[in-house]
């Protein structure tokens, strides 16, 4: 009898497929979609732990030739300092404006370095951290961060911006990064650009977009910036280009410290000690370098990948016992068997299975134990076959053999032994 499928069968079967189809096809296509854009803007945002981020001698598009060449044409004096002491130096003589690309950079224990500069100072930090912020004592901290830069006005959120560069500038893409803090603190373009007011006064850009050559010319980028740097006072950029280390003697001082000899009789020089404070909370830069919802919708999608593979994973069931799908012969098996140990050159464990199987037809044969001693054992097979002790010893435990032909050899004998005191019912008895 002969079954025939019917069109409406194979319609059905096909149902599923497509089905299934139809739901993976367009999830492969959105997170391809979502890798793809993660990866371009982790290419196309810059790296402020690379050299040459908005260096002044930097000519790629990162770097900030293109500003310092815009304020030496207003006449600002520009001085580049590659390390962080250098900057203390330089900026410990007269107000100046000190301008920190790359505040991460920086050691948090000396941070609060930049404070004790004269007043009068100006301190322009570029995307500031929580933990910057906090060694500096500034009473802000971020609130939001964007996906990408955006040009807005001065007055984004509605409120007069206080300060006259930033009116002055317009529109600039500067809101990346935006930050809270009180009342005395001057906001711009909606918390994207602060002032905080103080001996020291400590400005927080949002975003490195209008200080960068490849942006500086779009928007008031060029007007805010040369504004926030430039003026009547020196302008001294710091241009890291590694981490600046940990300290090796305290750093923290209420007033520029001198090395003066102590009067006699007082002992030495005193210091007041630095004052406890404890350590910011470590935050996850991976965590703020995408907006909530990008986390949001990952983990919906990492959900609905956990239940589609709960949904199409295999259900084990009980064991069930089926038939083999064909009949091997003992004789094959036998020779396959013999074929790998050939080919491996195992002949120590052929010649102990061989020898295994011997005992294990002759022990019970001649009513012995299994933990019969080895010499009693080749004492009584020997008596038993009329052969010599030694002989049957070496025949049943001794090493094995270094050729296929003594392997072969070894065979034969123990083969002829069971046979003769042992053997198979269907054999017959040889004695």
């Amino acid at each position: 009898m002969t079954a025939t499928v019917t069109p409406a069968e194979t319609a059905t079967a096909a149902t599923p497929r497509r089905r299934r189809h139809r739901l993976l096809v367009p999830l492969g296509l959105a997170v391809l979609l979502i890798v793809t854009t993660l990866v371009l803007h982790a290419v196309d945002r810059p790296d402020t732990d690379e050299p040459g981020f908005l260096s002044p001698v930097a000519t790629d598009g990162d770097g900030g030739s293109r500003l310092a060449e815009a304020l030496r044409a207003q006449g600002v004096p520009v001085r580049r300092e590659t390390t962080f002491d250098g900057v203390l130096q330089t900026a410990g003589i007269v107000p100046s404006t000190v301008f920190v690309p790359a505040p991460g950079l920086v050691h948090p224990d000396l941070l609060d370095r930049l404070i004790a500069l004269p007043p009068g100072t100006r301190l322009v930090l570029v995307e500031p951290s929580a933990r910057v912020l906090a060694e500096l004592d500034t009473p802000v901290e971020p609130v939001a961060r964007r996906w990408a830069a955006r040009a807005v006005p001065p007055d984004a959120d509605g409120t007069p911006c206080p300060l006259p560069e930033a009116v002055r500038a317009g529109a600039a893409a500067i809101d990346l990064q935006r930050y809270a803090g009180p009342a005395e603190v001057d906001h711009c373009y909606g918390g994207a650009l602060l002032r905080v007011p103080g001996g020291v006064e400590v400005v927080l850009a949002g975003a490195s977009d209008p200080f960068r050559n490849d942006r500086i010319g779009e928007w008031g980028n060029e007007a805010l910036a040369t504004g926030l740097l430039g003026g009547n006072r020196p302008l001294v950029w710091l241009d890291l280009p590694e981490p600046v280390p940990a300290p090796t003697r305290p750093s923290w001082s209420p007033e520029p410290f001198t090395e003066e000899p102590a009067p006699a009789g007082s002992g030495g020089s005193e210091r007041p000690d630095p004052p406890d404070r404890a350590d910011p909370p470590w935050e996850n830069p991976l965590w703020g370098a995408f907006p909530q919802w990008f986390w949001a919708l990952l983990a919906q999608l990492l959900l609905a990948g956990l239940l589609v593979v709960l949904w199409r994973a295999r259900r084990l069931g009980p064991p069930v016992s089926e038939p083999l799908p064909v009949t091997v012969r003992s004789a094959e098996t036998v020779r396959g068997r013999a074929r790998l140990y050939r080919r491996a050159g195992a002949r120590g464990t052929v010649a102990e299975t061989l020898r295994a199987a011997a005992l294990d037809r002759l022990l019970p044969r001649l009513n012995l134990p299994p933990d019969t001693p080895d010499d009693e054992v080749a004492a009584v097979v020997a008596a038993r076959a009329g052969a010599d002790p030694e002989r049957v010893a070496e025949l049943l435990y001794g090493p094995a053999p270094e050729k296929d032909r003594e392997l072969l050899e070894l065979a034969r004998e123990l083969d002829a032994l069971t046979r003769t005191l042992a053997p198979h019912p269907s054999e017959g008895d040889t004695r």
